[in-house]
């Protein structure tokens, strides 16, 4: 799917895989790489975290897989929110289509849609794009609806203040020990 984590180098079986660069047939020299493959991201993300705390917003990245219940969930939380003078704006990740983003925006939450393509998760670069048209000063909570992933999400700080890991009780109790990254990181 995306070269960010490596998930597109996998192909299923029958069709064409994509191959990583052979190292060059000359050199056989080890070098330990000693910094963050995700510095770059991660100071974004540090960017974002700045600027939710400086307008006092709670940002929040709930992560899932696809269909688990991520809009539904904020379809019923944020008129909840809003009853107690709570105002949020949801930044919605998916590989197509608006249909998450304009079922939100039925709520009168401000919805922005992230269509990722083939990338299947969300990174702090594409989050501080899409707080541009935002006015954070008028906000309380800010939800990111990350891409519907066990997987690459887990990876990448987006500056939030809090993880949410959500599970649908239909794709079986197994989830949390096959896909322990975004359990373990997830603070609820």
């Amino acid at each position: 799917m995306c070269d960010d984590c490596g998930c597109g180098l996998y192909a299923p079986p029958g069709t064409p895989r994509r191959t990583p660069p052979a190292p060059a047939a000359d050199h056989d020299t080890v070098v330990a790489i000693r910094e963050s493959l995700y510095r770059a991201n991660d100071e974004v993300a540090a960017q974002n975290r700045a600027q939710f705390r400086k307008h006092g917003v709670l940002a929040i990245n709930l992560m899932s897989s696809p269909g688990a219940g991520k809009t539904y969930l904020l379809e019923i939380l944020i008129p909840l929110l809003a009853n107690h003078g709570l105002r949020c704006a949801v930044i919605v990740g998916g590989l197509e289509t608006d249909n998450d983003a304009r079922r939100i925006q039925r709520t009168g939450a401000p919805a922005i849609q992230i269509t990722t393509g083939q990338a299947c998760h969300l990174d702090a670069a594409m989050i501080a794009d899409a707080l541009m048209p935002l006015d954070l000063a008028e906000l309380d909570i800010l939800f990111i609806e990350n891409v519907g992933n066990l997987v690459c999400p887990a990876s990448f700080d987006l500056g939030e203040s809090l993880r949410i890991a959500l599970l649908s009780v239909c794709e079986g109790d197994d989830k949390p020990a096959k896909y322990p990254a975004l359990f373990h990181k997830a603070d609820l």
